[in-house]
């Protein structure tokens, strides 16, 4: 499909809309690709929203490791919501055009998401440190005012820090090409079809996520450091397996994500070509840990698994008693 040009200002060609074109170099099968990801998204929106009532309804649940599980259930559902929409929408309906304004805030939205599940495990890494390392001031420290204020910080943190990332992409003047080759707008993806000079772009990008997430995970590194240093000085075998296993569930998850981001990091530092793999790694990136996040508790986590059960199996047996107690 051609670009939809408009006259600038300065009397030279703009595009007014971008086709993201899907994976590279698998345009004639893709549309294969779409049930996988729908049967994803749907699990992370399904999951997430368990997760939620449970926390909600079960009292016992009531405490600041699942305080911050519900937030990071949100940030997960807005992540994937985020791009999805639009790939389902291009697989099933080749809806391929996109609007610059609609690009670019969607760039915005991925950051933005993408940071605060940084600060989320940033918060969650904390809350179990000082559970761990200083169990008698954990009452005080970690209390609802607390949860708030870090909550409130991440999100203001992350939907400022990210600005300068679309607002420099928006700066950039795309005079010719408007073929992406991916299924979202990403910075980069985007910048490389600018005629003028977008290295600013990628530089940019990089010290923010650096910036953001290098911090986030620099502390969440310290954190266990400390906390692994206070579980081996325990003279309790059990005591040591179980704060061991709060952590558990924690650290797969951050080992998936920053692995990724690392690997995300490392292919634009080396300005490759847009390729299957880079692509689809980075779709996966915003869809599988909004799906695997509360898989992994649920599974790990024995008060949540007692949750589930207390919220969701009772309330179905109480509606097979009352349909049997009904003439």
């Amino acid at each position: 499909m051609s670009a939809s040009p408009k006259i600038s200002n300065s009397s030279q060609f703009q595009v007014s809309e971008f086709i993201l074109m899907g994976f590279p170099g698998i345009h004639s099968w893709q549309h294969w690709l779409s049930l996988p990801l729908a049967v994803l998204y749907l699990l992370a929106i399904g999951a997430n929203v368990f997760i939620l009532i449970t926390i909600y309804q079960d009292p016992a649940l009531q405490q600041p490791m699942y305080h911050f599980l519900g937030i990071l259930s949100v940030v997960d559902m807005g992540l994937a919501t985020t791009i999805m929409p639009k790939i389902l929408a291009i697989f099933w309906f080749d809806a391929k055009v996109i609007s610059l304004p609609e690009c670019f805030a969607q760039i915005y939205a991925i950051h933005c998401f993408v940071g605060m599940e940084s600060g989320i495990f940033l918060c969650m890494a904390f809350d179990r440190y000082v559970a761990i390392c200083h169990p008698l001031h954990y009452p005080s420290v970690v209390t609802n005012a607390f949860i708030l204020k870090a909550t409130l910080f991440m999100v203001l943190r992350n939907g400022l820090l990210v600005i300068p990332v679309p607002v420099l992409a928006a700066q950039r003047h795309y005079c010719s090409r408007n073929e992406i080759e991916h299924c979202l707008c990403s910075n980069l993806g985007v910048t490389s079809l600018a005629c003028d000079d977008w290295k600013p772009n990628s530089i940019c990008q990089l010290v923010l996520a650096w910036l953001g997430m290098g911090s986030d995970l620099s502390l969440i590194i310290l954190s266990y450091t400390r906390i692994l240093r206070s579980v081996l000085r325990l003279n309790s075998a059990e005591a040591s397996s179980k704060a061991l296993s709060t952590c558990s569930s924690h650290l797969i998850l951050i080992l998936f994500f920053y692995t990724v981001v690392v690997v995300i990091s490392v292919t634009h530092l080396a300005e490759t070509k847009a390729t299957l793999i880079p692509v689809l790694l980075n779709v996966l990136h915003n869809v599988i840990p909004p799906s695997l996040n509360p898989m992994v508790y649920a599974l790990r986590t024995k008060e949540l698994r007692a949750g589930f059960q207390k919220v969701f199996p009772l309330s179905l047996e109480k509606k097979v008693r009352h349909q049997k107690s009904s003439p």
